[in-house]
């Protein structure tokens, strides 16, 4: 897989002055896996996140990669 196309796990911070509904009318394919009062947990392309904080529509911070955080998972269930 491309890098681009990397799917990331990450935690996204609404900018200074916004809130967590900012980030949810945002017009980029976001796979929301969990809602915070002041963040979302969500899956993203490189290519999305590279945008978002290109533009500064979001502090990104990535948590691991899906495969990674699937991988971890599937090894915890497994024990």
């Amino acid at each position: 897989m491309a890098a681009a196309e990397t799917k990331w796990v990450v935690r996204l911070h609404p900018p200074a002055g916004h809130d967590v509904d900012t980030l949810l009318k945002l017009p980029f394919s976001l796979d929301v896996w969990q809602r915070d009062a002041n963040a979302l947990v969500v899956a993203a392309s490189e290519a999305t996140l590279n945008e978002l904080e290109r533009r500064k529509l979001a502090r990104v911070e990535r948590i691991s990669t899906v495969a990674d955080y699937q991988r971890r998972a599937d090894d915890a269930d497994r024990n």
